[in-house]
C-alpha cells in the first residue's frame, strides 16, 4: 500500500477530501520524514511542526464547499521568503535570528489555499549563488547522490520535494534558481511570465528578473501550485498576463497545447564552451518528444551569445546590495562580500547604461526567434556538481566564474520575462537527473504548462524517486552511490 509521501499533491488532497486520510495525518507523515530525512538533505533551516499541526487541524475543519484542489496538502517556504512570526534568515548568518513581521503576498495566497507549511527551506545567502551551502543550516543535498548539490537558490526546496519531505514547495527564480535545482533533483521547476506572481509587499521587483514559482514531481502538480500563487495584487510593478479559462491546472490536464513550432539550440548564451553530452542528450530526446507529439522543431540561434555576460554582471553585483544590518556585514560569506563590494563601486548611470544596452540585445534576440513558439535548450552546461565544487579551494571570483560556466541559460529568461520551466527528460548513465529548458512567449503560460504535461504523458511520466526515499536507513548518508529506483 502506498505511504502518503508516495502520493502525489492533488492525490493527497483527493484523499484528504474523500475522508481516507485528514490533513493533520498527512503533515505528522511529512514531519516524520523531515525529522529522519531533513538534515541529511540539508532541506530545511527552521521547522514549524507545531505551527504545521494547528495549521492542518484548521485544513480538516474547514467545509468541503471551501476547499481547493491542495487543500490540507504540506508544502514549505524559501528561507528568501518573508514569512510572519516565523525566523527568516535568508540564507544568512547575519539575519540569524530575524523574524518578519508580515507574511510576503505568495505566502499569504498559499496559507488562503488550505496547504499546510512544515518550514523554510534552505537557500543561498541572499540569493546570491546557484548552491546552497551556508552558515545556517547544513548544505542542501541532492537525494538522488548526497555527494552531489541540490543547487540554488531554492536547493533546498528541490531537495525537499525530490526526498519526499513534502510533494510541493515555493520557490523563486531570479537567474534560475527554481530550474537549476529542479534539473539537479529530477523535477519540474517553474518560472512564471514576468508580472503574474506577486513578489511583494516588499521590494522593487529587482528589475523583473525575479518570480516565485513552484517546484514539483509532476505537471499537474506544479499547475495546482501555480494557480494558488498567480492572484493578482494592487500596486505590483508589473501588470501580469490574464490567467486561462480553467486555470492553469486545467491546462495541464488538458495537456492539448495544438502543434507548436518549437526553436531548438544547445549553445551556450553566457559562455563560449562545449557542453555536456549528457545535456545535449536530454535536448534531443526533448525534441524527439515534442516531434512525435506533432510540433514542429527547428534549429534556430540562440537568442542571446557570450558577448552580453558583462552586462549580466552588472546586474547580479547590484542585485546582492541587499540591506544588512552594519553589524552583520562581518557575518557574510565570502561571495556575498566580493559581490556587495562589486556591486557598491557601480554608478547609477552605470546601472542605467548596462539595464539599457541589455534591453537592446533582449529585443535583438527575441526578434531573431519570434517566428517560435516554444525555445528549447539545455537546462545547464553539466548534469551534476559536487557538493563545495564551487567554493573549495576558491576565491570568490572563481566562485561566481564558475557559476556563470555551469548556468550559462537560465539567466537569460529571467532578463526576457518569459515563463520557462525545466523537465526530467533524461538522465546520465548513472541514472543521475538532467533537465531540459522550455520556455515560452510571454504570457503564454498554460501553453507551455499543456505542452509539459503532454511530454510528461508521452513518456510515461516523470514521478521516479531515489532509494533515499524509502527511508534514511535505505540511503548511504555519507556520500555518493546512494542509488535510484522508480516509483
Amino acid at each position: 500500500m502506498a505511504e502518503p509521501h508516495d502520493l502525489t499533491a492533488l492525490e493527497q488532497a483527493e484523499a484528504i477530501a474523500r475522508g481516507e486520510l485528514s490533513s493533520l495525518e498527512v503533515v505528522e507523515h511529512h514531519l516524520r520524514r523531515v525529522d529522519a530525512l531533513g538534515d541529511t538533505v540539508g532541506a530545511f533551516v527552521t521547522v514549524t511542526a507545531d505551527q504545521a499541526r494547528e495549521a492542518a487541524r484548521a485544513a480538516d475543519a474547514t467545509p468541503p464547499g471551501e476547499r481547493g484542489p491542495l487543500h490540507g496538502v504540506p508544502t514549505a517556504i524559501k528561507d528568501l521568503t518573508l514569512t510572519a512570526g516565523v525566523r527568516t534568515t535568508f540564507g544568512s548568518a547575519a539575519f540569524a535570528d530575524f523574524v518578519p513581521p508580515v507574511d510576503a503576498d505568495v505566502v499569504r495566497f498559499i496559507k488562503a489555499a488550505g496547504l499546510v507549511s512544515l518550514g523554510k527551506t534552505t537557500t543561498s545567502e541572499l540569493g546570491c549563488s546557484l548552491y546552497s551551502e551556508g552558515l545556517v543550516a547544513p548544505p542542501a543535498r541532492n537525494p538522488w547522490d548526497l555527494s552531489y548539490t541540490a543547487g540554488g537558490s531554492s536547493g533546498g526546496a528541490a531537495a525537499a520535494v525530490a526526498a519526499g519531505l513534502v510533494p510541493v514547495a515555493q520557490g523563486s527564480d531570479g537567474g534560475g534558481s527554481v530550474r537549476i535545482p529542479a534539473s539537479l533533483c529530477g523535477l519540474i521547476g517553474y518560472k512564471p511570465s514576468r508580472g503574474l506572481v506577486s513578489s511583494g509587499p516588499l521590494g522593487f521587483g529587482a528589475y523583473g528578473l525575479p518570480s516565485n514559482g513552484p517546484i514539483g514531481r509532476t505537471v499537474a502538480d506544479v499547475a495546482a501550485l501555480l494557480d494558488v500563487m498567480a492572484a493578482a495584487v494592487p500596486g505590483e510593478p508589473y501588470l501580469p498576463p490574464a490567467p486561462p479559462a480553467g486555470g492553469y491546472l486545467g491546462a495541464a490536464r488538458a495537456a492539448a497545447p495544438g502543434r507548436l513550432r518549437v526553436g531548438r539550440f544547445t549553445a551556450a548564451m553566457l559562455v563560449d564552451e562545449p557542453v555536456h553530452p549528457d545535456c545535449v542528450a536530454a535536448v534531443d530526446r526533448a525534441a524527439a518528444l515534442l516531434t512525435a507529439a506533432g510540433h514542429e522543431v527547428v534549429e534556430v540561434p540562440p537568442p542571446l551569445g557570450p558577448q552580453v555576460w558583462p552586462l549580466f554582471e552588472t546586474l547580479w553585483y547590484v542585485l546582492a546590495l541587499t540591506p544588512v544590518p552594519p553589524e552583520g556585514e562581518h557575518l557574510l560569506l565570502p561571495l556575498t562580500r566580493f559581490m556587495r563590494s562589486r556591486g557598491a563601486a557601480i554608478s547609477a548611470g552605470t546601472l542605467t547604461t548596462t539595464l539599457g544596452e541589455l534591453q537592446a540585445q533582449v529585443r535583438a534576440g527575441v526578434r531573431r526567434t519570434a517566428g517560435c513558439d516554444l525555445l528549447l535548450c539545455p537546462t545547464l552546461s553539466a548534469p551534476q556538481a559536487p557538493v563545495g565544487w564551487f567554493t573549495q579551494g576558491r576565491t570568490p571570483e572563481e566562485d561566481f566564474d564558475r557559476q556563470r560556466r555551469f548556468s550559462p541559460y537560465c539567466a537569460v529568461f529571467n532578463v526576457t520575462g518569459d515563463p520557462s520551466v525545466s523537465l526530467p527528460v533524461s538522465t546520465t548513465a548513472e541514472g543521475l537527473p538532467v533537465g531540459a529548458l522550455l520556455t515560452g512567449r510571454y504570457g503564454a503560460d498554460a501553453t507551455l504548462i499543456a505542452t509539459a504535461a503532454q511530454l510528461e504523458r508521452s513518456c510515461g511520466g516523470w514521478d521516479r524517486h531515489p532509494v533515499l526515499w524509502r527511508g534514511v536507513d535505505s540511503a548511504n548518508v555519507s556520500g555518493s552511490g546512494v542509488g535510484r529506483s522508480p516509483r
